[in-house]
């Protein structure tokens, strides 16, 4: 306990510094990061309705496969910035969007990924609602985002998840 308090006072300590000396930036970082967060579930139509869970929720098929992307990603053990960047430049090129959009599908991923309880959760609960709106055309997409981030190489997870929905989309 007192070395959680102690890295914790460190850490506080560090972001006081921080924004003591740097208080436009920091402002700004975090009024980005509000409005980033406040307005993603917004732009995406995103209506939560009591009894039912975020994932039900999701009308497109474009925001479920990059919500399932972003799991993916995150079932690699750590992922980089770097994957993380490739992840949005094959948002972008895969499902035509803006930048906007693939930043704001991005982080209603994590949202939705958050809600699930974990990332594997969260690919199979959102590839099961990507059946349900008949996206079995975007699966093809899925697959390609999928095999951009992989690189020739899966993690077992990662390898658990191919498996998985494959066992939900079995004719494709």
């Amino acid at each position: 306990m007192p070395i959680i308090i102690l890295i914790l006072s460190t850490l506080g300590a560090a972001i006081w510094w921080w924004v003591r000396s740097n208080p436009r930036d920091a402002l700004d970082i975090a009024g980005d990061t509000v409005t980033t967060v406040k307005n993603a579930p917004r732009r995406l139509a995103f209506r939560r309705q009591t009894n039912i869970h975020p994932v039900d929720s999701i009308d497109d098929p474009e925001v479920a496969v990059g919500t399932m992307a972003m799991a993916f990603l995150g079932l690699d053990d750590l992922p980089t910035k770097d994957q993380y960047d490739r992840l949005h430049v094959l948002l972008r090129s895969k499902l035509r969007c803006s930048e906007d959009d693939a930043k704001e599908i991005q982080v209603y991923g994590r949202w939705v990924i958050q809600q699930c309880g974990g990332e594997l959760e969260a690919f199979n609960r959102v590839a099961r609602r990507l059946k349900k709106l008949n996206g079995a055309d975007h699966l093809d997409i899925a697959q390609d985002i999928f095999g951009g981030l992989a690189e020739d190489r899966l993690s077992e997870r990662q390898k658990d998840a191919v498996t998985d929905m494959m066992r939900i989309f079995p004719n494709n």
